[in-house]
């Protein structure tokens, strides 16, 4: 029993906690991945806006354009499976910050960068 409490609270709780954690706090300064992003911010600033007229109002959301660009360009830094890159997102905290996503954000299922490169991206 947690505090000696015997009114069964403890056991009800759902195991997550409410606190403060700002991942750009946990990523150091001089991390690969924040010199990138220097560069990466402003050309990734109007892709929304840019590819808005792409998007369909029904059916499967879209995977978010940045997203995608910002997990390729990890992967380049030296993941070479694109199921080993989204195992990485989904547990690295640099790449989560770099990605844009927050702690509990899904990372796309990796047969995604598989389709789009086999099937939408060739020429």
């Amino acid at each position: 029993m947690f505090g000696g409490s015997d009114d069964g609270s403890a056991e009800q709780r759902s195991g997550e906690l409410i606190y403060e954690f700002r991942l750009d706090a946990r990523v150091p300064k001089d991390h690969l991945l924040r010199h990138i992003n220097v560069f990466m911010t402003p050309v990734l600033g109007g892709v929304h806006e840019h590819l808005k007229s792409y998007y369909s109002e029904i059916g499967r959301p879209s995977i978010d354009p940045e997203l995608m660009i910002r997990m390729l360009i990890v992967g380049y830094c030296g993941l070479r499976s694109e199921r080993k890159l989204t195992q990485e997102v989904e547990l690295h905290l640099a790449y989560r910050w770099f990605c844009r996503l927050d702690l509990d954000d899904k990372v796309p299922h990796h047969s995604t960068f598989s389709e789009n490169r086999l099937h939408r991206f060739r020429c």
